[in-house]
């Protein structure tokens, strides 16, 4: 099983980014990122797979993951109807406000211990998750104070469990960590237009030959493979936000329907079509 690194899209300046109910339940994504997550999940079950940790939960999770840890996404598999709140907190914060001042101690130590990936049940779970379910809703300085106040009540708890015994440590050098970061920036900017091997080389200061013997190595897939699942990735959001097969189809860079539609089911084992079918009563 191959880790992908995820590039969190610098929309604003703000420290913390919501992902408020993100559907991504058909797709297998075991990924990693710099940035803290708090992820919370309701009205599912389904495995917890957390680094090196592989567990069950059941209803509901809440869990607190550490800058670079792999994790599968806690939808995969789910075919239930359920509420899915991601936080993404960026270590800027933590190295320029947390780690500096006294009063912010107790938070810094909680993300010290996020390295350990941290479970959270009970009470806390159940608080913090009718909290966090509320955030979208909010306007910009009540969503900023109530994640400062969240992460302090968590940081406070003792209705947790560690996912592992020591911190994590992500096995992936920084050259490459660095490398798959431009990728992966790479592919968010240009998915949607042609897209050449030699232009990512490129990118990447190397050859064409070396490149996909280099990409191969990491990923376990081509790179036209990669990039077709990732395009497909985000053709499913499409279509479950209410865009037609078409549309999803060209706004994410295949050049031909038929050929999208056999990719799409060479991905996924289903035609876009009958995926939308299924998803019609979703609401994202």
């Amino acid at each position: 099983m191959k880790v992908q690194l995820e590039t969190i899209a610098e929309k604003t300046n703000s420290p913390f980014r919501l992902l408020h109910s993100p559907r991504l339940s058909d797709l297998f994504y075991w990924h990693f990122h710099p940035e803290y997550e708090l992820v919370y999940i309701e009205g599912a079950s389904a495995t917890r797979h957390v680094g090196n940790h592989i567990s069950q939960y059941s209803e509901s999770d809440l869990v607190l993951i550490g800058s670079n840890i792999p994790h599968l996404n806690f939808d995969y598999g789910v075919a239930t109807e359920y509420t899915h709140e991601v936080l993404h907190i960026k270590t800027d914060i933590k190295k320029e406000v947390f780690d500096k001042y006294p009063e912010m101690g107790a938070i810094k130590k909680l993300l010290q211990m996020a390295q350990y990936g941290i479970a959270f049940h009970g009470d806390t779970k159940r608080c913090i998750g009718a909290l966090m379910k509320q955030w979208h809703q909010m306007d910009g300085f009540s969503f900023f104070s109530s994640v400062l106040d969240v992460l302090n009540s968590l940081s406070k708890s003792t209705e947790f469990e560690l996912l592992h015994t020591s911190p994590y440590i992500n096995r992936f050098k920084q050259r490459d960590q660095e490398r798959l970061r431009t990728i992966h920036t790479f592919l968010e900017n240009r998915y949607a237009t042609k897209v050449t091997i030699d232009e990512v080389a490129e990118k990447c200061n190397l050859g064409r030959e070396a490149f996909c013997r280099y990409f191969k190595k990491e990923t376990g897939s081509t790179f036209i493979t990669f990039l077709n699942q990732y395009r497909i990735s985000h053709a499913k959001r499409l279509l479950l936000a209410g865009r037609t097969v078409t549309e999803a189809c060209f706004a994410c860079g295949f050049e031909s329907l038929s050929y999208f539609n056999r990719t799409f089911k060479a991905v996924s084992e289903e035609t876009p079509s009958n995926f939308k079918k299924r998803h019609r009563s979703v609401k994202v």
